[in-house]
């Protein structure tokens, strides 16, 4: 539920709700805007028995969320959440691109892909070194050897790290390397991996899953929340639908109805959406446009060569043509275009 409190309510007025709220074991997050207070409060409604916070000095009125997402809604939190990475803010005015290989193949091939999306404007890298394959014969990663190359690459190029965490087992090995724990499409609902995520203290980035509904997605997103780790970016990815032209559909439709259901910053991967590389770069464009905050795009020095997902992957001159047309539309929209800065 949320207690508004009124505008002319005094220090004491605010501290008695939070105590009372506070004994009775309900999570609290308190905003403090110029005109008036407002206390979020998660647990079990039951609790309240005869508290009449109503009549509690200071306090306007309680409204309850009625979503079954509380932590994720804008009901709870109305200013949109910024989730800092490495000084890069995400979530904000600033639109950042995450690029890189689909999985880390070896140490030239990362190094150089870090390389090219550096100078063509990304702020944060992303490569797979643990890789979900659907066959158990393809390339399944290098695991924390990449992790290792990652790591490095970071060191060299000052690129922020974004890269998926697929067991609970493997959490703590990963957030020793990356700035980001991904979460693919296939574990969104792993709801054990992502409480355990949630406790490793890094920022997540929550892929929705391939048939997940905008309300399962958030409620995924709740998980991590309620473990007390807000820093989760959504990424949208695509979705199974009928056609079977492209290798998803990429639902961008999702960007605005996010945008209003929640707080949380949320960014497009083209590229797993489409599974074609021509179709990248005008997906990328319709999804700024629709007011994502930033991309998850597959880049590789050639991707014929790839071990993993080739051809949806850009090549070095695709990728920085993107982003000189990225830069024109952030403006047209009254946001900009990143600048690296990883700490």
């Amino acid at each position: 539920m949320i207690v508004v409190m009124n505008h002319n309510a005094v220090g004491h007025d605010i501290d008695n709700v939070l105590k009372k709220l506070e004994s009775a074991g309900f999570q609290i997050h308190l905003s403090q805007g110029v005109e008036r207070t407002i206390i979020g409060a998660i647990g079990d409604k039951t609790r309240l028995g005869d508290m009449s916070l109503e009549a509690l000095p200071g306090v306007e009125k309680v409204v309850p969320i009625l979503q079954p997402y509380k932590m994720a809604s804008r009901a709870y939190i109305d200013e949109p959440t910024v989730v800092n990475v490495g000084g890069l803010a995400i979530g904000g005015d600033t639109i950042h691109v995450m690029a890189g290989p689909c999985a880390v193949e070896s140490r030239e091939q990362l190094l150089q892909s870090a390389q090219i999306v550096k100078e063509a404007g990304a702020t944060l890298l992303r490569g797979g070194a643990f890789k979900p394959r659907t066959s158990p014969y393809s390339f399944q990663g290098l695991e924390e050897r990449g992790l290792e190359m990652l790591a490095e690459a970071r060191e060299r190029t000052g690129l922020c790290i974004v890269t998926e965490v697929m067991d609970p087992r493997t959490v703590e090995l990963v957030a020793e390397y990356a700035d980001i724990l991904q979460i693919g499409t296939r574990n969104m609902q792993n709801f054990f991996l992502l409480r355990e995520v949630a406790r490793a203290g890094k920022p997540v980035l929550l892929k929705r899953g391939s048939s997940a509904t905008i309300e399962e997605w958030l409620l995924a997103a709740e998980y991590i929340l309620a473990e007390g780790n807000r820093d989760v970016i959504l990424c949208e990815r695509g979705i199974r639908t009928f056609d079977n032209y492209t290798r998803n559909t990429l639902d961008l439709t999702a960007v605005p109805v996010i945008k209003y259901l929640s707080h949380l910053p949320v960014i497009v991967d083209p590229s797993h959406a489409i599974g074609k590389w021509r179709f990248v770069e005008p997906m990328s464009r319709a999804a700024i446009a629709a007011g994502a905050d930033g991309l998850l795009v597959e880049v590789h020095p050639n991707p014929a060569e790839a071990l993993c997902d080739g051809p949806q992957s850009l090549n070095p001159a695709n990728f920085r043509l993107l982003m000189r047309q990225l830069d024109g539309i952030a403006r047209l929209m009254g946001r900009q275009v990143g600048h690296l800065s990883c700490s």
